[in-house]
């Protein structure tokens, strides 16, 4: 059988089986565990040499997008006040146009129910006119019949 001799020690045979994958199981932690490190001092040198980019520019054009946005902001509030001053006008000239209609409605209906009454109050003077003009033509007409002197009467 094969043997081994480690540090005084033999191992023989099938005890070999067991320190093979041992020694490979350390090996490889140990390859890992430099590995790691070696990223770890990487990863430590970048985060020191790290420096924070400029965003002086992006903050330039934030800044000149509020200013436009404000500007734009104030125009919109000035046509709105424009706006608002102009339907307030309107409502008044409206508001005044419907007071004026109405005033002119009720004149038109004053002269309206005036002009009925004066209607009524002629016809009644008309008829008051016409009957008595006919009870003067009717006197008028029995006069000259009941006259010996017209030759009406025989």
């Amino acid at each position: 059988m094969a043997e081994v001799e480690i540090g005084g020690a033999t191992i023989k045979g099938s005890k070999l089986l067991f320190v093979i994958p041992l020694l490979g199981t350390l090996a490889g932690g140990l390859w890992g565990g430099f590995e790691f490190y070696k990223d770890y001092m990487d990863m430590k040198e970048a985060i020191v040499e790290y420096t924070a980019p400029d965003m002086s520019g992006f903050d330039k054009r934030i800044a000149i997008m509020e200013s436009r946005m404000n500007e734009e902001i104030d125009l919109f509030k000035e046509e709105m006040n424009v706006l608002k001053d102009e339907v307030k006008l309107i409502s008044g000239v409206n508001r005044d146009m419907k007071i004026d209609m109405k005033q002119d409605v009720r004149r038109i209906e004053k002269i309206v129910e005036d002009t009925e009454q004066r209607v009524k109050e002629d016809s009644r003077e008309f008829e008051k006119e016409l009957k008595r003009m006919e009870k003067e033509l009717d006197v008028k007409v029995r006069k000259a019949l009941t006259n010996p002197l017209s030759a009406i009467a025989k």
